[in-house]
């Protein structure tokens, strides 16, 4: 606390030792004010600086409770997954629908290893402490991860569109959607505000929220 007194207090109280100086000592004022105006600029600059710093600070924990959550309710052996949900199509005898979960089990052990070591990379990137240097790599993996996640979902719909799935797998994917559909407006929200400081090529509307299901009779 004492130092962030010190760095955010130190042009204030120098401007008024020199103001003070400058009555006791009766110096010029022309001399004076430039003096005081140059130090006031130097003093504006440095705390939007660290303003700046504390934001990207401020984003980079948030992005890597993010990564952490992803990782942890929608990967794994989570029952909040789409690939728990898409496990209980076996049950369903039709071989094209086999066919595809299958391949959906596959793609699973992919995604498990990219996003666990895409979590635990964060976390130690953070404790770096080069905000700047990985918030910009960071939200773009965090993005395609979820992007890939997001067309498991929207392929699921489409099988359900297509064949008979039954009422208790339609529930627990819904179930998966309320939660994942809120992890995505938070993750939209922390988009729109790294605009705000940092230079991003994501636009919050590309992370799309999952289609819930009306229950089939």
């Amino acid at each position: 606390m004492f130092r962030n007194i010190i760095s955010r207090g130190w042009y204030p109280a120098l401007i008024t030792a020199i103001a003070v100086v400058s009555l006791v000592y009766d110096l010029s004022i022309n001399i004076i004010i430039p003096v005081l105006v140059v130090i006031l600029c130097i003093g504006l600059i440095v705390a939007i600086i660290n303003a700046r710093k504390n934001q990207l600070e401020l984003q980079s924990v948030r992005l890597t409770q993010m990564a952490s959550y992803f990782n942890r309710r929608f990967m794994g052996n989570s029952s909040l997954s789409i690939f728990a949900v898409i496990d209980n199509l076996f049950s369903i005898e039709n071989p094209q629908i086999w066919e595809w979960a299958r391949g959906c089990e596959m793609a699973h052990r992919v995604f498990d290893s990219w996003s666990d070591h895409f979590a635990t990379r964060v976390e130690t990137d953070l404790r770096n402490r080069r905000y700047s240097t990985f918030l910009h790599t960071h939200l773009n993996e965090l993005w395609a991860i979820n992007n890939h996640y997001y067309d498991f979902t929207d392929q699921f719909c489409e099988i359900v569109d297509k064949f008979e799935v039954p009422n208790d797998v339609i529930e627990q994917y819904n179930r998966f959607v309320t939660e994942y559909n809120a992890f995505v407006e938070n993750f939209r929200n922390t988009i729109m505000e790294l605009k705000t400081i940092a230079r991003t090529q994501i636009e919050a509307p590309s992370v799309k929220l999952a289609r819930e299901l009306p229950g089939k009779r």
